[in-house]
């Protein structure tokens, strides 16, 4: 009896000691947007998983609510030519937690990138369209047009939320200029019309190389452009080109009056450049510069959050490092005027900090995936791919609520 009451006693301590433990686990664990208001997690860090840096992130949700982060992969060096292949992560859980690393596409020694994936609200099918050239070609020798291949138009497809993708195939033909040279689709994401004639078009924002001399074939600017699909994915079109040069790496945003909004890298100045579509995408207007948008340049990345009727408000989001000469401090901006002003701005690096893409989470919360610096490298804007994650009450400091 003696024993019996000893292990009994045991076995109390136990459990109490057990549930204690739990106790503090939970109470340990990161606090979701809706308790801390800003969580953080990091996707890819460079270095790790058998790439020596990972850039250049886009991130989309899929129709059941999974989260697909790409990036590219860059398996020598941290250089924009070379080995580089098209890497994925997935999240069913809004962002907390991130499954293995998935290879899209890898071609032997050759580069495989600029991720651009839009989804098709209708049939549920994830779109990737992405870009290739030969590894030992650079950009400058592409632009210029003396690179032994040149940059060509992919695109491939996952119709179960990103677990496994189609081979890619090249789609060059009917959606690139001949005249051009460099070509890259986004990076960031593509969209999907909501209204007007073109509703249902799959719309990506791209950007190319032009020979701006004749007599000069080394001398080239950056143009952007638009591609697009009304059956669903299965053809791809060249759209409207933006009559204007010194512009690149675009996103695309539809508008309340089913206009659409492109903004765009400069590549001079430092003020995001703007211009206006009234025909999905197959004209753009005259260019101006948005003098609230700071750029140090840097790709940026533009999203709708809400819209009217079926939100009380229209918001556009818009988020990247403000500086006018470097990549820092990325910050989020909200918009409730179609982008005309930017209402709202708050910051979620203090650092280092570069390319982003935006994504509207299936419970309304926010999520933001960007390039910062390693935690011994702060400054620098390359190290990891960081996943952040917040609500519209935080961004706003609990000015705005859905």
């Amino acid at each position: 009896m003696k024993l019996s009451k000893r292990w009994l006693t045991v076995f109390l301590i136990f459990g109490f000691a057990c549930a204690l433990w739990q106790a503090r686990r939970v109470t340990s664990a990161p606090a979701g947007p809706t308790e801390q208001g800003l969580t953080e997690s990091d996707v890819f860090v460079c270095g790790r998983e058998g790439y020596n840096t990972f850039r250049i992130p886009a991130i989309i949700a899929t129709t059941k609510g999974a989260l697909l982060a790409f990036c590219e992969g860059r398996k020598n060096s941290g250089s924009d030519t070379g080995e580089i292949d098209m890497l994925v992560k997935r999240s069913i859980d809004s962002g907390r937690t991130w499954g293995e690393q998935q290879v899209v596409w890898h071609d032997d020694s050759n580069t495989c990138g600029n991720a651009c994936p839009v989804v098709d609200q209708t049939t549920g099918t994830v779109w990737l369209l992405l870009t290739h050239n030969l590894g030992q070609d650079t950009e400058e020798a592409i632009g210029q047009r003396r690179s032994t291949g040149t940059r060509t138009l992919w695109v491939c497809k996952s119709k179960d939320e990103g677990a496994t993708w189609s081979k890619p195939v090249e789609i060059t033909r009917t959606t690139k200029n001949p005249a051009w040279g460099w070509y890259a689709t986004g990076p960031g994401v593509g969209i999907q019309l909501q209204h007007g004639p073109h509703a249902g078009r799959l719309l990506i924002p791209c950007n190319h190389s032009v020979q701006t001399n004749p007599h000069r074939p080394e001398l080239f600017e950056y143009g952007d452009n638009v591609i697009y699909s009304d059956d669903h994915g299965r053809t791809w079109k060249l759209g409207g080109v933006v009559p204007a040069v010194g512009v690149d790496e675009p996103q695309v945003v539809e508008l309340e009056d089913g206009s659409l909004m492109m903004n765009m890298r400069p590549s001079y100045g430092n003020l995001r450049v703007v211009s206006f579509s009234k025909d999905g995408g197959e004209t753009w207007g005259q260019v101006w510069h948005d003098r609230a948008l700071p750029d140090p340049p840097c790709q940026a990345s533009l999203i709708r959050y809400t819209r009217r009727p079926g939100s009380t408000r229209n918001r556009l989001l818009f988020s990247n490092p403000p500086s006018s000469k470097e990549r820092v401090n990325l910050t989020v901006r909200l918009s409730y005027d179609e982008g005309e002003t930017w209402a709202v701005s708050k910051r979620i690096c203090n650092a280092g900090s570069g390319y982003s893409c935006l994504v509207a989470l299936p419970d309304m919360t926010i999520g933001c995936l960007y390039e910062r610096g390693r935690d011994k490298d702060p400054e620098s804007s390359v190290g990891k791919i960081t996943f952040a994650r917040f609500s519209l009450d935080w961004l706003t400091d609990g000015a705005d609520h859905l």
